[in-house]
């Protein structure tokens, strides 16, 4: 508990055994709940979670909002009570966890519904964003600023929500469109939302995404897609 909310962390893993000990191994001593969303690892990631400290889901359809969404299963369903603060962390170690408390007490403050960490905002080290993340990064939130007012510099994943707000937001992509599909919906609410930098350092392993030439792609079409879905929405509207 951290003032008297209950904290709960989510960390969607594929294949990150070397990684996922330290980033539990860093969640802050006030976390009520750590689960980490297995997606079909094969290098030893859930049992090195386990060893750790969390508890693991097992979510066999490949996919980050896969993962996220059986995460946020386990944390509904568990016994110690409902989360008021989820908060999102990656499983390989480029973000800090130890720095969790920096996204969760805005919320608690009643300041945010929604904290993000941003890497543009925040201390990086040097190659832990590839150019192709820049661009990304630039892009989708220029966008998401002309159409919905909403000025982001990051769709990172470290991320705290109250949970009451992400119920709210109905959170349905399964795979890349994750990260941008909160953001979207949280302008559209009118949620409190508020960034703060997040320091950021180069992952332990080859990123399945933007390490990969088919990853980059298939996110960037993604994230473009559910953007032109919701903007095509407004217009309805």
């Amino acid at each position: 508990m951290r003032s008297d909310h209950r904290i709960a962390v989510a960390i969607p893993a594929l294949d990150e055994a070397e990684a996922i000990g330290s980033v539990v191994g860093d969640v802050p001593e006030w976390v009520d709940l750590v689960v980490v969303a297995d997606n079909g690892s094969r290098d030893g990631t859930p049992e090195r979670a386990s060893a750790a400290g969390a508890v693991v889901v097992h979510e066999p359809e490949r996919g980050y909002g896969a993962a996220c969404l059986a995460a946020l299963a386990r944390i509904a369903a568990d016994a110690g009570g409902p989360a008021d603060i989820v908060v999102f962390v990656d499983g390989d170690y480029s973000d800090h966890p130890e720095d969790m408390a920096d996204l969760v007490d805005p919320i608690i403050a009643g300041k945010a519904d929604l904290v993000l960490g941003s890497r543009v905002l925040g201390e990086r080290e040097r190659g832990s964003l590839t150019p192709q993340q820049v661009f990304g990064n630039w892009l989708a939130t220029t966008l998401i600023a002309w159409i919905w007012r909403t000025r982001y510099t990051d769709l990172g994943p470290y991320r705290a929500i109250r949970r009451s707000a992400l119920d709210r937001l109905a959170m349905a992509d399964r795979n890349y469109g994750w990260t941008v599909e909160m953001q979207i919906k949280a302008a559209e609410q009118g949620l409190q939302i508020l960034e703060v930098p997040a320091r950021y350092r180069v992952r332990i392993g080859r990123s399945k995404v933007s390490g990969t030439l088919k990853g980059t792609v298939l996110a960037g079409y993604k994230i473009l897609a559910i953007i032109a879905r919701h903007a095509l929405a407004v217009r309805r509207t």
